[in-house]
Order: C-alpha cells, then sequence, then structure tokens
C-alpha cells in the first residue's frame, strides 16, 4: 500500500519533551521529534537506554505535558483539549507498561484491576455485563476467567503482561503504546507476548507504537521502525528496507550487534565499534548527537542540527552525509 493511500491515526510534529535538573540545566529527553503513524500499522522504536524512547511515547499519551510542538490524533491536536474532551483520547489511546510487577495494584484482584479503566469511562455499566466482559478479555489474552478473582502476586510475569494487555483493553481502544512490553519476561515468554500482540492487531484492528530494546522482535512485529539516538530520531523506514540496507552510522552499529542463529556467520560477522564517548543530553548545544562517537563526523556535524529528511521513497535519514 502506497502512502498516500494510507490513514494518518496519529501525526507528531516537532515534539520536545524537556526536564528540569536542579542546579545542572535542562535536560532534553526529546527534541524535535516527528513522525506519522498508520491507522493498523505497527511503528517500532528502538534505541539504547536512555535515548527517549519511553519519554517519546509518554509525552504521545500526555502522561507527560508536551515542552514543544504537536500530536494530532485523527486531526484532532490532543495537547490542547479541554478537559471534557481529554476522555475522548484517553479512551483512544491506551499503554502497556515496561514493568508488569510494578504497573499492576497489588491490593486489587484482577478483576478490579481490568474494571477500573471501565468505570472511569461508564462502560458496561450493568454489573453481569461487566463481569462477563471482564472474563471474556481474560479469555482472549490467554488466561481463564477464574483468575478475575485473584490478586497480581499469584501470577508469574508473563501472566502479569497478558493483565496489563487485558487492562489496556478494557476500555476498546484504537492506539497503544508498548513500553518495551516483553524487557522484563524471560526469553521463553516473550514470543508468547508479541505473537498475543499481532494476533490482538489482526482480530481487533488496533494500531501500535512498539518501543523495545530488542532489535529482532522489533522486526519480527514492526510495518517501520524509528531509531532514535539521545532525543532524536535518526533513521526511519520500513522494517525489510531497515534491516537490509541501514544507512546510518549508528544504525548499522546497532544492527550488526544482533546475534545470528549460526555459529559458523556469528563467528565471522563483523561488529562495527562504537568508539568515543556518549555526549549528555543536559544543556546540549546544536549539532548532531552522534558525532562524537561517529568516525565520519566533520565540523559541519559538530555545528549543525541535520534534519531528518527522506533520501529515498519511504526511507527517512538525519545524516549530513546524506544531506
Amino acid at each position: 500500500m502506497s502512502k498516500e493511500n494510507k490513514e494518518v491515526l496519529l501525526h507528531v510534529d516537532h515534539m520536545k519533551k524537556y526536564f528540569s535538573i536542579r542546579n545542572k540545566g535542562i535536560l532534553k529527553a526529546v527534541d524535535d521529534v516527528s513522525f506519522d503513524i498508520y491507522k493498523g500499522e505497527t511503528l517500532g522504536l528502538v534505541g539504547e537506554s536512555g535515548c527517549g524512547k519511553t519519554t517519546c511515547g509518554r509525552t504521545v499519551l500526555g502522561l507527560y505535558p508536551i515542552t514543544e510542538g504537536t500530536v494530532e490524533y485523527e486531526g484532532k491536536d490532543v495537547t490542547k483539549l479541554q478537559k471534557n474532551d481529554e476522555k475522548w483520547f484517553k479512551k483512544r489511546a491506551q499503554m502497556i507498561f515496561q514493568d508488569p510487577y510494578a504497573s499492576l495494584n497489588p491490593r486489587m484482584t484482577v478483576g478490579d484491576i481490568i474494571a477500573e479503566g471501565m468505570e472511569n469511562f461508564g462502560l458496561y455499566k450493568d454489573p453481569e455485563e461487566r463481569k462477563a466482559r471482564i472474563h471474556e478479555l481474560l479469555q482472549i489474552v490467554g488466561l481463564n476467567k477464574e483468575h478475575a478473582s485473584r490478586f497480581p502476586h499469584e501470577f508469574s510475569g508473563g501472566q502479569r503482561q497478558r493483565i496489563g494487555i487485558a487492562r489496556a483493553l478494557a476500555v476498546d481502544p484504537e492506539f497503544i503504546v508498548c513500553d518495551e512490553p516483553i524487557s522484563a519476561l524471560d526469553v521463553s515468554i516473550q514470543a508468547q507476548v508479541v505473537n498475543l500482540l499481532v494476533k490482538l492487531q489482526r482480530e481487533l484492528g488496533l494500531t501500535y507504537l512498539f518501543i523495545a530494546h530488542d532489535l529482532s522482535m522489533v522486526k519480527h512485529i514492526s510495518d517501520r521502525v524509528g531509531v532514535m539516538y539521545m532525543g532524536h530520531i535518526v533513521e526511519l523506514a520500513s522494517s525489510k528496507e531497515l534491516y537490509a540496507n541501514p544507512q546510518h552510522p549508528y544504525t548499522k552499529a546497532l544492527l550488526s550487534a544482533i546475534p545470528i542463529p549460526n555459529p559458523e556467520k556469528e563467528k565471522n560477522k563483523v561488529v562495527l565499534p562504537l568508539e568515543g564517548e556518549v555526549g549528555s543530553p543536559i544543556n546540549c548545544g546544536p549539532g548532531c548527537r552522534f558525532a562524537s562517537r561517529c568516525k565520519h563526523a566533520t565540523e559541519k556535524c559538530k555545528n549543525e542540527t541535520p534534519e531528518l529528511k527522506e533520501v529515498s521513497e519511504g526511507h527517512y535519514m538525519a545524516c549530513h552525509l546524506f544531506s
């Protein structure tokens, strides 16, 4: 499907999220980020710890107030909604949190956790109808209706994350931010949760922003992938194009570190080292954030911030090498 024929569900334009650090200055966690998410697709967001992925997802949902820029959902700027209109967006956009141990209230039963969103939005007001819906959601995510009366500590990590998914689905959303939903789980459970998310997307027509460290898993689930580095998106392309033809030096280094499930190929592969020091996102000035670690860096890279530009159809880069 061509880009022109896709319906833009979420449009992020020059979004910034800064934090004031006492006695240190301003931390630019997300600095001038722009992207679109099309209806029914999964946009993967990858990068090192601290690059701003989670902050980006939370700012999109309004969990963090935006510093500058706009976030449009179905054409409406959700950063400027009146209080009465906020529920319109919050019902349509939900989040699956990274840590299933910390994101579930230990004093509430599973049924009450799932029902909380229904109560907030006035859904399934009839007690029997609500109970039936809770049981249905538990079965959808691979649990049993008997689990509704239990507490979170009685479940494994994978089961708790399934409860978190059921909670997100309770208000019938269209868009879900998946904030590293598998990073806290055992490897044997990760694939099960990802396959569940793929199944739910296919059956319910969901749209995902999928944030993760695991580059192999992101390749499996994502239609397009954005690579973040210190608050900037440095490369954005279709999953197939990005993994087959990475262009940015940082993306190349990341992908070269992916393990290959073939001992002979793994032994002979070339890992591109990242040398130099990681810069600080506090009080940082102009210039490419990756310049201190890039062997191709010039004076222009150190003094001018590269813009994210389309270098080929659907493939975007923020690098002076391609400008």
